[in-house]
């Protein structure tokens, strides 16, 4: 198995995430085992890939890449993939499922806001759900757009704000849910905006998830996501943002 690596320059707010119950690798599999998950999970993936576009031979860097499902698949598909994860559980499982599937892929525990590579060093990096336990988010967006190279693009997706599962997960958090008391929500205008200040320009924003947290409702309703997705992010569970790093003169 690839040994794990580490960089030791974590920042206060991103450690504590790994201490956040749910976030956990059997967690991840096992909300991809649900119906609910299962379905939800293919339509994020399924507007994250249709943003990123054609990875062959491109440079490629997954922040917050859990337990390694997306950056795995993007290897697949014929990208040259680094991932990073403040978890250190969950660069173990992504490593041990690299392994397995025989892929190579440069998997180490790092924090977005502080990443160990060079300036300028990727075609297209991806990141998804990490700013949801971050309470400022500009380190992050900062961070992505220096590893980024000129040309390159950024696709993130997040919890959308306006939306009935965020409605749910505010009502936990008022019933005292450890994990979504420390939630944070974004709109289309905040991706936007943080995207600009961090010398980005965004090119497109989509929605996706608009059905209600039930097995059923997502069967009956989720094929209807990407239509609704291009009209609105209003109402969306998931908003996916794609920004590129412009040229600059010299």
């Amino acid at each position: 198995m690839r040994a794990i690596r580490h960089d030791h320059t974590y920042l206060t707010e991103a450690e504590s995430v790994c201490d956040l119950p749910g976030l956990r690798p059997e967690d991840y599999a096992r909300w991809r085992a649900s119906k609910i998950g299962a379905i939800t999970e293919r339509v994020e993936r399924r507007l994250v890939l249709d943003l990123i576009g054609d990875v062959h031979v491109k440079t490629v860097l997954d922040v917050g890449c859990g337990d390694g499902d997306l950056a795995i698949e993007l290897s697949r598909c014929g990208a040259r993939v680094s991932g990073i994860d403040i978890s250190g559980s969950m660069i173990e499982s992504a490593c041990a499922r690299a392994a397995r599937e025989k892929v190579s892929i440069d998997f180490r525990v790092a924090a977005a806001q502080q990443t160990p590579f060079r300036a300028n060093q990727f075609d297209i990096v991806v990141a998804v759900t990490i700013l949801c336990f971050v309470k400022d988010p500009a380190p992050v967006f900062e961070e992505i757009a220096r590893v980024l190279r000129p040309g390159g693009r950024l696709v993130i997706g997040e919890l959308g704000k306006w939306s009935s599962w965020a409605a749910g997960r505010r009502i936990r958090a008022w019933l005292g849910s450890p994990l979504w008391r420390k939630g944070y929500f974004r709109t289309n205008r905040e991706l936007r905006a943080l995207a600009r200040r961090a010398g980005l320009e965004p090119v497109h924003v989509r929605g996706a998830v608009y059905y209600p947290r039930l097995g059923l409702a997502a069967g009956l309703f989720s094929p209807w996501d990407r239509f609704l997705g291009r009209l609105t992010t209003v109402g969306a569970a998931f908003i996916a943002l794609e920004a590129v790093k412009p040229f600059r003169s010299p």
